[in-house]
């Protein structure tokens, strides 16, 4: 944390995040890269996860009936108490732990998270704090360790299919004491420096929408979005090699283009899912074996680079805010 001289160049912040954070050997393979590259990143729980099935009934989403979800729940008691181990582990290794809310109500469901009002955001981020909470009075277990966390901690987030608005969305985040969100696609092509809200204090960072050189196009770089532009999202197990090479040659792309440029943040949003043949995680953790240990550039977490921000004289933040945005088309 140092302050930058006028016309010097700031480090390169890369901040991975993780969706939903349901146990899975990938979150171990994770946390391995992680530790190699001395890297921290950002774990966004879903509040289903402090529940099992039986006690779905504990939660409630905004115009849903209790215990409805468009995705399970944290099914027996044992794995519930395995999911609580590993947001441990994550915490005690030096992760940030942010929300991923609770019901992941996307468009196509009941009243879907794009309709909701900003009661309702919290509301739902209401729910997923108490899940955090009574965790074991809700579930029944006394056994097995502690959450080392409260929520505290929770500072941000990613909404549900990148649903929700600044205007609905930042009211229920204040509210609730967070001062980033993730979820917002980028307004703009490329990559470049984050902004603070004017009237609810939060800074954005937006997912990026980059060119990508194996796809000679433009693309929101989130894993689920590769997808749905590779084959419309359909399970195709042996396109996997192919589509870790599009999804490395844009993170690659991407790095380059910052790390030679204006250096703003690079956001790197993927999941833990094994879809399509598990095409996604190794292309996202082999990138952060890759470029995590280079000089001047820092695997970090949301709250590091906002205290790294705030750090700073105002003029030298607005002046690289004023920076064009990198990674908008070949070579550019």
């Amino acid at each position: 944390m140092t302050k930058l001289m006028p016309g010097e160049k700031p480090p390169q912040f890369i901040l991975f995040s993780f969706d939903g954070v349901g146990v899975s050997k990938n979150w171990d393979e994770f946390l391995k890269a992680a530790d190699e590259t001395d890297s921290r990143f950002t774990a966004l729980m879903t509040g289903l996860y402090f529940l099992t099935d039986k006690a779905k009934r504990r939660y409630r989403g905004p115009g849903h009936l209790p215990g409805e979800s468009a995705l399970a729940f944290g099914g027996t008691k044992a794995e519930v108490k395995e999911e609580i181990s590993y947001l441990n582990r994550t915490w005690y290794d030096g992760h940030e732990m942010g929300t991923h809310y609770v019901g992941h109500f996307c468009a196509g469901t009941k009243y879907p998270g794009k309709s909701w009002s900003s009661k309702d955001w919290s509301h739902e981020l209401d729910q997923f704090f108490s899940l955090m909470n009574n965790w074991r009075r809700n579930t029944g277990i006394t056994d097995g360790p502690d959450l080392a966390f409260g929520p505290d901690v929770v500072k941000g987030g990613r909404t549900q299919c990148l649903e929700g608005s600044p205007a609905t969305l930042f009211p229920a985040l204040r509210k609730h004491g967070m001062t980033w969100d993730s979820s917002m696609p980028a307004d703009k092509p490329g990559i470049f420096w984050p902004s603070k809200s004017r009237v609810n204090g939060i800074w954005e960072f937006p997912i990026p929408y980059v060119y990508s050189p194996a796809l000679k196009a433009n693309q929101t770089a989130l894993d689920y979005n590769f997808w749905f532009t590779f084959n419309g999202a359909k399970n195709a197990p042996k396109s996997a090699p192919k589509i870790r090479r599009i999804v490395e040659q844009t993170y690659e792309y991407m790095y380059k283009r910052a790390f030679e440029g204006n250096r703003a943040p690079i956001v790197i949003a993927n999941h833990f899912n094994e879809w399509s043949g598990n095409a996604f995680n190794p292309a996202t953790y082999d990138f952060m074996r890759a470029v995590c240990g280079k000089p001047e550039t820092i695997c970090a977490t949301y709250q590091d680079v906002i205290a790294w921000m705030e750090l700073q004289d105002p003029q030298v933040l607005a002046d690289l805010q004023k920076l064009a945005p990198v990674a908008t088309g070949p070579n550019k």
